[in-house]
């Protein structure tokens, strides 16, 4: 990928309602706060975003604590320092810890400046396989069973190719037994706990065995890597880790400990897409399925994980929904359901383009950062 130089960054946090509340073992959302990446080069523009959360509860990056080390951090460790090719932008933020997901958006900001500037779109620089990828879709906590059932059968009705439905103690074995019993044993059914239970609760999850689940995902704390592979001991159903995997070297470690018999990849949870086609390629290696993780994504994250989820290796159906799943209107053109599937973009870049009004009307703040002036020039 050509070298490029970055003018300026564009940093906003856009706010965008949610056509239903999600709530999961640790947070009921009704809107979606997201902060988007707009990197500003002299050969290309390009999109990156951040997928974190308004509270650290998911993970310990929120929204507050993304705007300060982008600006502070990982902004100036780009500008006014030359150019920068795309590939080597993990390298350049390596001095500054964690914050996975704010380096992310970069990252993929400058990637898709990058493959615009060339035409090459980010399917195929990642090596992707197929053009349209299988859909899941994610189920939040319900109020009642009966509300449980209905959304399922509307999801069902749509075509989605896989449930998912997020448990915690007090909605787990009871919901789940419930939708294999009303579904039958063709519904591709799995469930998410969000590091809500612990290896005591070990008897009480062995109860999901008798229901043909594709997977428990992230049952236990993420730093719960002997704990989950002693789990793992004392289930037939598979444990998939999700908060747990946050590189390819942890991927590699939980596979070899046992920890995990799938993987969910989340390019923002890792510190973007190129470290997540590596742990994709760990699993690929180790014969352990993967799939495509999602953090309600507008069209611009939405883009990116169908291209990472049309790689070989993604054989489960991943949480890549239709844009309607969470949004009545996008910031892009919308994401739909065909057949059970999503198509993959194939334009140049990540192959979608922002719709400017739609991004005023939800953005809550934005911000430039240009690099600075050479010394006897203004700006």
């Amino acid at each position: 990928m050509i070298p490029l130089t970055p003018t300026g960054f564009e940093t906003r946090v856009l706010r965008i309602p949610l056509v239903t509340p999600f709530e999961t073992s640790f947070a009921r959302q009704t809107e979606r706060e997201v902060i988007l990446v707009r990197a500003v080069t002299q050969d290309a523009e390009g999109w990156g975003e951040c997928v974190t959360m308004p509270v650290p509860l998911y993970s310990s990056e929120h929204t507050e604590g993304a705007w300060d080390v982008l600006h502070r951090f990982l902004y100036p460790a780009l500008l006014g320092n030359g150019p920068v090719n795309p590939l080597l932008v993990a390298g350049r933020l390596e001095h500054v810890v964690g914050h996975r997901m704010a380096k992310a958006a970069v990252e993929l900001s400058l990637v898709d400046a990058g493959l615009r500037a060339t035409g090459e779109s980010f399917a195929s620089f990642l090596g992707a396989e197929r053009t349209f990828v299988p859909s899941g879709v994610s189920v939040g906590i319900m109020s009642t069973l009966d509300e449980l059932l209905s959304t399922v059968q509307d999801y069902l009705d749509q075509g989605y190719a896989r449930i998912k439905i997020k448990i915690k103690p007090g909605w787990d074995v009871e919901p789940t037994r419930l939708l294999r019993e009303t579904f039958g044993d063709g519904l591709l059914l799995q469930v998410d706990a969000n590091a809500a239970y612990t290896l005591a609760d070990a008897r009480l999850l062995r109860r999901l065995d008798d229901l043909d689940l594709l997977l428990i995902e992230q049952p236990l704390a993420e730093d719960d890597l002997r704990q989950h592979a002693e789990l793992a001991k004392q289930l037939r159903t598979p444990i998939c880790l999700d908060e747990s995997i946050v590189s390819a070297k942890v991927a590699a470690d939980a596979i070899v400990l046992g920890a995990t018999q799938a993987i969910n990849i989340k390019a923002g949870r890792v510190g973007g897409y190129l470290e997540a086609a590596r742990i994709h390629q760990v699993a690929l290696a180790h014969g352990i399925p993967a799939w495509c993780g999602g953090m309600l994504e507008t069209g611009i994250g939405r883009a990116a994980n169908a291209a990472l989820a049309a790689l070989p290796g993604f054989t489960l159906p991943g949480d890549i929904s239709a844009s309607d799943r969470f949004y009545a209107q996008d910031i892009t053109a919308p994401f739909v359901l065909d057949e059970g599937r999503i198509a993959v973009p194939t334009g140049p870049g990540l192959g979608v383009e922002v719709d400017p009004v739609r991004l005023e009307e939800v953005t809550v703040r934005s911000e430039w950062t240009r690099a600075p002036s050479r010394p006897g020039r203004t700006s």
